[in-house]
C-alpha cells in the first residue's frame, strides 16, 4: 500500500490535491501544505470522516469521534485536564515508568540484539494506567493479560477494516469473522474500563478518596470530579474519554519512541551530541529524576524527537470530512466527501524539507524552524482537532529516550533499506527494530 500511494504522490507532485475512488466513495488527497492548512486550520472541515465510524463501538462519541456541538462542548471540558499545570502532576509517573524501564533494559545489556519495541510498549502502557486509570500496573501479571491482547487486536482489526473495503457496509463487517472479534475486544476493554470507574465511584461515596481536592492524578479522577461537581459527565461518558486516550495515547507513544531509538542508534554522531547535552544537564547522576525545566534544557533532543517523527510520523494518515460544500485551493469538495492527509508524504515535501529522506535534526533548531510554513510539519495534526494529548506525549517521550541515553549507549543492527515502514494505525516497521544496548562508558564521566 505504501508503495502504491508513493507512486500516486509522486505522479501528482506538482498538484495540491488528488482524488481517487474506492469503490463508491471518492477520496480527497491532500499532498501540499497549502491544501492542507486550508483543511485544518478551517471550519468546514472540522468532522472526522465515517472511515472512523468502526471506533464508535469502542469509544461511542469520545472526543475521537463527536462531531459539532457535543465535540465542542467536550473539548472544553477536557482541555483543563491537559494544561501544562496540570501534567506536571504526571512528571512523578513519567519518571518512574522510565527509571522501571532503564532497569529492565539493564539485563538487556548482556545479549547481543534487543527487540526493543517489547519493552517500550510495555514501558507506556503501564505509564497510561497510572496517569489514565490511576492504577498501579505490571504488564507481565496475567490479570492484565486479557485487557493488553484486546487493546493491540482492536487497533489491527481496525485498519483491516478501513482497507477492506468491501467490509466498509456495516452489515458484511459486523456479521463477519473479523467483526465478531473486534466486538469482542471492544467488550472487554469497556468492562475493565467500567469495572474501575465503579470502585473509585463507590471508593469516593465512602469518602474514602477525596478528588475534589485534586490528590488524585490520574485522568478518571479529574473526569470524576466534574462528574460529581457539574453533572456533566455521565459514568458512560467518562468511560468513552478513558477508552478514547488509552486507545490513542498508548501506541502512538510507544511507536514514536521506537522510531527515535532506531534513527539515534543509526547516526553515531546525533548520539554523541544527545550524550554530551545529557552530561551537561544531569552530569553523573543517572537516577534522579527529570524536571520540567531538564525538559526545556534538552533543546537538541527536542530536535531529534521532531526530525524522527518528520520521517516517521506515528499517525501516518488522517481523514476529514467535509460538513457542508467547501472549497481547497481553488477546487470545490462536496459536502460528505473523505479528505486524507498523508502525513508521510507531507513531511518529505522537498519543497519544505531539502533532503528529505537524510535524518537531519538541525532542521528544527530556533534558527531554521521558522523556514518551516505552518501545517508542513504535523504528527499531532493541527487546528481546532489537534490532539489534545500532545504535550503529555511529549513529555513522556523526551523523558523515556533521556533517562536511557544517560544509561546507556545504543546501535541499531539494521539499516534503514532493509526496514520498510509499515501502514496501519500507527506507522509500523516492516520487522521488528534490533537495537544493541550496552551501559554507558565510565570515561565520560572523568
Amino acid at each position: 500500500l505504501m508503495d502504491t500511494l508513493r507512486k500516486r504522490v509522486e505522479q501528482f507532485n506538482k498538484e495540491q490535491l488528488f482524488c481517487v475512488w474506492v469503490l463508491y466513495e471518492p477520496i480527497i488527497v491532500l499532498i501540499k501544505v497549502d491544501a492542507v492548512q486550508e483543511m485544518l486550520m478551517g471550519v468546514k472541515m472540522n468532522d472526522k470522516s465515517w472511515l472512523y465510524n468502526r471506533l464508535h463501538h469502542l469509544i461511542g462519541s469520545g472526543l475521537i469521534t463527536s462531531k459539532g456541538d457535543k465535540w465542542k462542548s467536550r473539548r472544553r471540558l477536557l482541555m483543563p485536564c491537559f494544561h501544562t499545570n496540570m501534567l506536571r502532576r504526571f512528571l512523578t509517573n513519567f519518571n518512574e515508568g522510565a527509571q522501571k524501564l532503564v532497569t529492565s533494559l539493564q539485563e538487556e545489556t548482556k545479549n547481543d540484539f534487543t527487540f526493543i519495541a517489547n519493552p517500550i510498549k510495555l514501558c507506556a502502557l503501564e505509564i497510561i494506567f497510572e496517569t489514565i486509570f490511576g492504577v498501579k500496573m505490571n504488564a507481565s501479571e496475567n490479570k492484565f493479560s486479557e485487557y493488553i491482547y484486546s487493546l493491540n487486536r482492536i487497533t489491527d482489526l481496525f485498519m483491516k477494516s478501513v482497507f477492506t473495503p468491501w467490509q466498509w457496509p456495516s452489515i458484511i463487517f459486523w456479521n463477519s469473522k473479523s467483526g465478531k472479534e473486534y466486538k469482542h475486544h471492544c467488550q472487554v476493554l469497556q468492562q475493565f474500563t467500567r469495572k474501575i470507574i465503579r470502585e473509585k465511584k463507590e471508593c469516593y461515596l465512602r469518602g474514602e478518596t477525596d478528588t475534589r481536592q485534586g490528590k488524585q492524578k490520574a485522568l478518571m479522577d479529574l473526569l470524576l470530579q466534574k462528574h460529581f461537581e457539574t453533572q456533566e459527565l455521565s459514568e458512560e461518558d467518562i468511560r468513552e474519554e478513558v477508552d478514547t486516550f488509552t486507545a490513542a495515547g498508548y501506541e502512538t507513544t510507544a511507536t514514536s519512541i521506537v522510531w527515535a531509538l532506531y534513527l539515534i542508534g543509526l547516526y553515531p554522531d546525533v548520539q554523541a551530541k544527545l550524550h554530551e547535552e545529557i552530561d551537561q544537564i544531569f552530569e553523573k547522576d543517572t537516577e534522579r529524576h527529570v524536571t520540567e525545566r531538564d525538559l526545556q534544557d534538552l533543546q537538541y533532543l527536542d530536535c531529534v524527537l521532531k526530525e524522527s517523527n518528520r520521517l516517521y510520523s506515528t499517525v501516518p494518515i488522517f481523514v476529514r470530512q467535509a460538513n457542508e460544500d467547501t472549497t481547497v485551493c481553488g477546487y470545490t469538495i462536496p459536502k460528505g466527501t473523505s479528505c486524507a492527509v498523508l502525513t508521510y508524504f507531507l513531511h518529505r515535501d522537498e519543497e519544505v524539507f531539502p533532503d528529505p529522506d537524510a535524518f537531519k535534526p538541525e532542521r528544527f533548531l530556533p534558527e531554521n524552524i521558522s523556514n518551516i510554513p505552518t501545517c508542513a510539519y504535523i504528527p499531532f495534526a493541527a487546528g481546532p482537532r489537534k490532539c489534545i494529548g500532545y504535550k503529555f506525549a511529549e513529555m513522556e517521550m523526551k523523558i523515556i529516550v533521556s533517562s536511557i541515553l544517560r544509561n546507556f549507549t545504543i546501535e541499531s543492527l539494521d539499516e534503514r533499506s532493509k526496514i520498510q515502514p509499515l501502514l496501519k494505525v500507527t506507522l509500523q516497521p516492516s520487522t521488528p527494530i534490533r537495537i544493541r544496548i550496552r551501559p554507558i562508558s565510565k570515561k565520560r564521566f572523568i
